[in-house]
Formats: structure tokens, C-alpha cells, sequence
């Protein structure tokens, strides 16, 4: 079976979509699936507005509708919302590839909190651009009800899973934070609502992992937080293991 992945997010992002996408690309081949890629390294891109390390796809009807045919896949997965993907639906919906989506972000939350966008105007948009295919893919109990609530159909879980030997309770401690550590990993924006967390009176140690357009920002305002950076693998593995306490979001 020949699936081909369109997405607006891929490498050198590091997010929960691109690893998600990472890891079904390698193990794939042992169900019997060849996937394929439509990424933003196939087209021109310009940095998108207020989140510059994000690099925007300027993709034609035409080049898209070419990739898909040469791919000639069996099905089409569209696991964004950005121009790829709205482009992409459009060639599946007129030329009749059978195509399914995943919903990973919470956009309109993510588009309020940077414009005065009605949270019902960016859902009507999500549930034409999600409604239109076969299914679509949550990752979660919790975001598949409340994309029911908004109106969201034919809602399929794809859940995740973790690397347990790689992220396992430890012994040791490998970072001698004091104690207690209280540990974010993320994205460093607005929609995070990072102040929540930052602002508590808490014992110990604040951890944050991750990068994005608020943190220097953030740094200059809370000095006693220690910031990380991005961190993967191993050196990810480390940080959690050192945590008394940890929120992730993607």
C-alpha cells in the first residue's frame, strides 16, 4: 500500500507533527505501507509572520497535482492545515484520490491568541477543510471529544507512544537541579500560556525545554527559571529524568 503524507510541518521543525510523521515513516514498512512525502522542501518558502524558524510553503495547484500523481499513491494523508494541505485536499476532492487528515494543533486557540479571530469562524473553516476526507486521525480521548462538540465527523484515533527504553525512571538524577523540579516541554509561545506555570510560587527548580518566539522574552523576565533550549534524544531524556514533575504540550 502507497500513502503519501502532505505537510506543511517537517524538518528542521522539531514538533510533535514532525516526529509523529519521523516515527510512522520507519515503522510503516513492517505493516506492509511504503510511505512517501509532500513537504515544504519541495517548494519555496518564505518565514511565516511572528514565528520566523517556521518556513511557509508557497506551492502551486499545478506542481502539487503533479507530485501527487507521481507519487501514485493509494492514499493521500493530509496532516496539515497549511497551504500544502489546503492544496492538496483541493486535488484529492477534483480528482478523486481517497484521502484522510489528523488533527494536531489547536488552531483556532493557537490564532485567538495572537488575533481578534472568533474561536467559531476558525472551526467552521477546520470543519470544511477535516469534514471533506474519509476520517480523521486524534491523537487523544480528550481532543476527540471536543472535536465532537465543535462538529468534527468520522473522528479515528491514532494514538502515540513513548520510547520506554529511552524514557524510563532512573536511579540517578542526571541534572542536579534543586529540588523539587518542576519541568515544561514545548513550543515557547503565546498560546502555551507559559505564564501560567511561570508565575506560580513554587519550591525548588522551574524547568523549560523547548524554543519559540517568546523565549527571550520570557528569560528576562523570570531569571531564576532555567531555560534549556531544544533538547532531543538522549539529552531529552536526561532533563525529564531529573524532573519531580512535568507538563508537555505540543
Amino acid at each position: 500500500m502507497r500513502v503519501l503524507v502532505a505537510t506543511d510541518a517537517w524538518r528542521p521543525q522539531i514538533n510533535g507533527v514532525v516526529r509523529s510523521l519521523e516515527y510512522l515513516a520507519s515503522e510503516a514498512p513492517s505493516l506492509g505501507a511504503e510511505i512517501s512525502f509532500l513537504t515544504p522542501t519541495d517548494f519555496r518558502t518564505v518565514p511565516l509572520p511572528g514565528y520566523p524558524e517556521i518556513r511557509l510553503a508557497l506551492p502551486s495547484i499545478g506542481r502539487i497535482a503533479r507530485a501527487i500523481a507521481a507519487a501514485r499513491p493509494d492514499s493521500v494523508h493530509i496532516a496539515t492545515e497549511g497551504p500544502i494541505g489546503w492544496i492538496s485536499r483541493h486535488v484529492c476532492q477534483t480528482r478523486g484520490y481517497p484521502f484522510t487528515t489528523s488533527y494536531h494543533t489547536r488552531f483556532p486557540e493557537y490564532l485567538a491568541a495572537r488575533l481578534p479571530v472568533p474561536l467559531r469562524w476558525s472551526y467552521a473553516a477546520l470543519r470544511r477543510f477535516h469534514n471533506g476526507g474519509d476520517g480523521i486521525m486524534v491523537g487523544s480521548p480528550s481532543l476527540e471529544q471536543a472535536l465532537k462538540a465543535h462538529g468534527f465527523r468520522k473522528l479515528m484515533p491514532w494514538s502515540r507512544g513513548v520510547d520506554a527504553e529511552l524514557f524510563c525512571p532512573r536511579a540517578e538524577r542526571p541534572l542536579a537541579f534543586p529540588g523539587p523540579v518542576f519541568l515544561y516541554v514545548g513550543r515557547v509561545a503565546v498560546e502555551k500560556n507559559l505564564d501560567a506555570f511561570l508565575g506560580l510560587d513554587l519550591p525548588g527548580s522551574k524547568v523549560v525545554v523547548g524554543d519559540g518566539p517568546l523565549r527571550s522574552s520570557l528569560q528576562a523576565r523570570y531569571p531564576h527559571v532555567h531555560f534549556l533550549g531544544t533538547r532531543t534524544g538522549r539529552a531529552l531524556a536526561d532533563v525529564y529524568a531529573s524532573a519531580t514533575s512535568w507538563c508537555f504540550r505540543a
